[in-house]
């Protein structure tokens, strides 16, 4: 894992550190049904989502939980966990692949915020009103 190795120095940019820093000091979960086991520090393996094991772990959290990957996000917010998204658009335009969101999913978005990178990247960020 990449986050895992980012080095805290000058070599590389605040933000990468900062965020290098975050990801090695917070709890991790994957879910995978075929990665034999993790290698990196502070991470359990799970084969499958438990809504309600993930709802449980929402609740008792004081801080905010990341899910990254659009099949695991897709369940997440049908199961109705997710109350916020956070889509990174990048000016490229690339044809197939994993869709960004699964086969009927339908949720009503409300837009809280727009960034703009001088690369041409755009960070959009929305509430979720309902998904189902």
């Amino acid at each position: 894992m990449a986050w895992e190795t980012v080095p805290d120095d000058e070599s590389v940019p605040a933000v990468e550190r900062d965020f290098g820093r975050l990801w090695r000091g917070a709890d991790k979960i994957v879910y995978s049904r075929t990665l034999p086991s993790v290698s990196s520090e502070r991470t359990t393996l799970e084969r499958a989502l438990d809504v309600d094991a993930v709802r449980r772990l929402k609740d008792a959290s004081d801080r905010d939980l990341l899910i990254g990957g659009p099949a695991l996000a897709g369940a997440a917010l049908h199961a109705g966990l997710v109350d916020e998204c956070r889509l990174f658009v990048s000016p490229v335009l690339v044809g197939g692949g994993t869709a960004a969101w699964p086969d009927g999913l339908r949720s009503r978005l409300k837009l809280r915020d727009v960034r703009r990178f001088g690369n041409g990247v755009v960070h959009l960020r929305h509430d979720v009103l309902d998904a189902v």
